[in-house]
Formats: C-alpha cells, structure tokens, sequence
C-alpha cells in the first residue's frame, strides 16, 4: 500500500487487517468516493489533505444537503479509518476530524412486532425442506436475538442443541454464547435432519438447495415471502425480528444488562432505546385505561 492509498487500498487493506465484513466495505466505499466528489468545492485535492476547517465546511455541506446525523457520523467514521493507517504510519501530523461531531438527528424508536403477529408469522404450513430449513432460521433470529450477517454465517458447529446454546461472531469479530429457546430447538434438530441430504460439505448451519451457504439477501426474501403467505400487512425484514426479541424480553423481564450481553451490544445505551420502546407501550396502556388520563367527552 502506497503511503497516501487510494479509497481502494484502503478497503483492500482494512478488509484483509481488520477482516472488515462486506456490509462495512461497501459503506465505507461509498462515503469515502462521496466525500472525494466534494473535492473541488472544498478547494482540496485528497482525502488526506483535508483540514479540519474543511472536513468542517464538508459536513456543513452534506446537512444542507439534507443528510441525516446518522448518516454523516457514519461518514465522519470513514473518514476516521481511512486516516487511522495514515496516522500510525506519521504521514499525517494531525487526524483533522478531530474534535468534530455530526448533527444530532432524532433518534428513531426500532419498529417491532407484537406477540400475535409473530405467532402467526412462525407457526405457517409448508413441510418441504425450504420451509422447515426457513422455520427453523426465523425461529433462531427471534429466539436469540441475532443480527442477519450473524445467523447467515453460523455453522453446524457452532450450534448445541443439547445445551440451547449458539455461539455467535458479531460486529468486531466478537463472540458471544446466546441461549436458544424451545421452538427453536425444535425446529432447529427438524431441519438438521433435512441439511445433511442438502450440504454434505458446506460447514454452514442454513443453506440453500443446492448445498451453499445462504445468502442475506435471500433470508430477507424468504421472510418477505413469509410474511407476504401469512397475511402480515407491513414491511418485514430480520432485524425486525433481533428488535422484537430485544422489546419483548426488556418487556417481560426488565433486566438491561441481560438483554445487553443478548444483543452483543457493546454500550449499554445501545440497548437502553428498547426502555423508550415499552413506555411507549405503556403510556398506551395509561391513555387507555386510566381514569385521570381518559378525556372528557366534547
């Protein structure tokens, strides 16, 4: 790698060093090619001649621009990346996004589904190995609480039925030992019955007919398709699933911090926006039913 490496390089680079997953890559990618198309209305030439009065002028931009604080702190970070080599190696003096936050944006509340739509997008008909294999992976993502990058790449292996338990690799290449419930493991030893016929080399735990490991992009379409045959009138996707998990144990059991370890969370505020969830929930519940909040009639 050059000593000033290009967006390239530097993706090449962070992916074999960092083993970077390819969500990461390809949002890094993007932010890094938008903040070079802003070059020349800086009056810059490189990402890495960049100043702080500029990387300053960048974000002014892109807020009038109308992107959302989210958004550009996620850029800021690959900014902050890209500058990190660069830093260790003394070709820059200074990280010059140093100091510099995004606009805060309201925090959005996760969406999340209620105990009766789960019931019925779980509990569908279908005995031909796509269903029990695609029963058995909605089963584990609401069970457990799993990210979509986390479920797609298990294998067999890291999967103990007689223990409940799954080992999981999540963001930072961290694992973690979640439990997995009773209609999981069930349907879980249902379709690893089925696998062997369909994957008799491939280590992963979900794959496809013809023996590969699944896709995320084909989870999400089975869930649509899912939830399309069940009749659930709204957007579902499998982090929907992670979120509702999340809500409905904090709602059942208040405990945080459990929840927390759950999730793999690494900041407890993660996990505290799933408490703004259940008053939500509550304060629906007080609207509803108790006397001093109820309106009087016109």
């Amino acid at each position: 790698m050059n000593a000033v490496p290009s967006v390239d390089e530097f993706l090449s680079a962070l992916a074999l060093q960092r083993r970077a997953s390819p969500h990461t890559l390809r949002a890094y990618r993007r932010d890094l090619l938008r903040c070079e198309g802003l070059l020349p209305a800086l009056d810059a030439t490189s990402l890495a001649g960049l100043t702080p009065p500029q990387v300053r002028r960048l974000i002014g931009m892109l807020a009038r621009e109308g992107l959302a604080g989210r958004s550009i702190a996620r850029l800021l970070a690959a900014l902050r990346a890209y500058y990190r080599p660069l830093l260790d190696a003394g070709c820059l003096p200074a990280d010059p996004t140093a100091g510099i936050a995004a606009p805060k944006s309201p925090r959005r509340l996760p969406a999340t589904l209620d105990a009766d739509h789960l019931a019925r997008l779980l509990d569908f008909a279908g005995e031909d190995p796509l269903a029990r294999r695609d029963r058995a992976l909605f089963e584990l993502l609401y069970s457990s609480g799993l990210r979509l990058a986390e479920v797609v790449a298990l294998d067999r292996a890291d999967l103990d039925l007689a223990d409940a338990s799954a080992r999981v690799t999540g963001k930072g290449n961290k694992t973690r030992i979640v439990p997995v419930g009773s209609r999981a493991r069930d349907a879980l030893s249902d379709w690893l019955t089925l696998r062997a016929t369909l994957a008799a080399d491939c280590p992963a735990l979900f794959v496809s007919r013809r023996g590969a490991r699944l896709s995320p992009r084909t989870v999400q379409q089975r869930l649509r398709y899912w939830a399309d045959r069940q009749g659930i009138d709204r957007r579902v996707y499998p982090h929907l699933l992670r979120h509702s998990c999340a809500s409905h144990l904090l709602e059942s059991s208040g405990d945080l911090r459990a929840v927390q370890e759950l999730l793999g969370h690494a900041s407890l505020a993660t996990t505290q926006i799933y408490t703004h969830v259940d008053f939500q929930y509550l304060a629906r519940v007080y609207d509803a039913a108790h006397p001093r909040a109820r309106r009087k009639a016109p």
